[in-house]
């Protein structure tokens, strides 16, 4: 693994009992201490109304994180397109790049928000997506100068600027992101066959660009790794328990501390964590279970010789040149132990 990059893609996750601004600067920390470990890049997300993510502007947030680090290269994983006027996110990333040179990335995406009152207030609707390869299209064309849109309207300070861009693959995205010439980043884990299956029609149909000369792919997930099995499954815990109450209850809310079915501290044995935000005994229903389990199904995770493993496999499967980690969960401190062991066990500190 030493010849893979490894990155982080942090997703600004709020913690009960902590304000939303916390969750920011915990950001901007984590990126320092990734840049101290060798990680290559760290990405920031973009999320709208949402209780249990305080990352709405990536690249406000992107600029408050280079601003914080010195070499470590910053992006976002990603800009949704359909939700911004590509003039304006060029303009942006012209901004970025001009006050960090050498040091951006622009990651895009093609999702839309969540619900209806949340593509209202931005302006868009749930098909703006099957505009993003035009969107796409236009925004690439501000950057050389050749978008033919808006005749005449130019982009400053984005022209003449090369700033590496990623397509986020959903759907059809990895098919745009092969037509455009531009890098790949696909998740999640859980689902291999199909990943697999992306990944190769993207490099069968890759176009070179000024870009991207060839298919470069990043591949995306979860990945927790402690002292023991268990413990790297505590991590799991909190991020698995918001996204069940969020099918069950359609908000998804600031992460919990793990605890037990009686409302104790995690132990050390497999867990069965409490759901509803109330009482802390009040236990999950039969539904909120089965999402439960499923969250935490197909993760990367574990003692760092059964990540290595795992994610050996992963990498030699899928011939990535990147993995892109996403992971949350309320315990910082053993969110950033996980990844000093993972920068440790994948020789990142040894790259130097």
């Amino acid at each position: 693994m030493r010849t893979t990059q490894f990155s982080i893609l942090d997703r600004s996750r709020t913690r009960e009992g902590h304000p939303p601004a916390a969750a920011l600067r915990d950001t901007v920390e984590l990126a320092r201490w990734a840049e101290r470990l060798g990680y290559h890049r760290f990405w920031v997300a973009e999320h709208h109304s949402v209780p249990g993510v305080a990352g709405s502007a990536p690249t406000v947030l992107a600029a408050a994180v280079a601003s914080a680090t010195t070499a470590i290269r910053v992006g976002t994983g990603g800009v949704m397109l359909p939700n911004h006027r590509p003039l304006v996110v060029a303009e942006q990333f012209g901004v970025l790049a001009s006050l960090f040179p050498g040091r951006i990335d622009m990651g895009l995406g093609r999702s839309v928000g969540f619900t209806g009152g949340i593509r209202r207030a931005l302006g868009t609707e749930k098909d703006a997506a099957e505009d993003f390869e035009a969107q796409l299209v236009e925004l690439l064309g501000y950057f050389t100068g050749t978008q033919t849109a808006h005749p005449q309207v130019h982009a400053r300070p984005a022209e003449g600027l090369t700033v590496p861009a990623f397509v986020l693959a959903t759907g059809a995205g990895a098919r745009v992101a092969a037509r455009a010439g531009l890098a790949l980043v696909i998740g999640d884990f859980r689902a291999p066959a199909k990943l697999l299956a992306a990944i190769e029609e993207y490099r069968a149909t890759f176009r070179p660009s000024g870009l991207w000369a060839r298919p470069y792919v990043v591949i995306s997930g979860t990945v927790a790794v402690a002292g023991t099995a268990e413990a790297a499954r505590r991590l799991l815990v909190p991020e698995a328990r918001a996204l069940a109450y969020s099918r069950t209850h359609g908000v998804f809310p600031p992460l919990r501390p793990a605890v037990d079915a009686s409302g104790g501290a995690a132990s050390a044995a497999p867990v069965e964590p409490v759901l509803a935000p109330g009482a802390a005994g009040e236990g999950m229903s039969e539904r909120e279970r089965g999402f439960y389990a499923d969250a935490l199904r197909g993760h990367v995770h574990g003692t760092e010789e059964q990540v290595a493993q795992e994610l050996g496999t992963l990498i030699e499967r899928s011939a990535a040149d990147e993995v892109l980690v996403t992971t949350s969960s309320y315990d910082r401190a053993a969110l950033l132990e996980s990844f000093e062991r993972l920068a440790r066990l994948t020789g990142l500190a040894g790259r130097g």
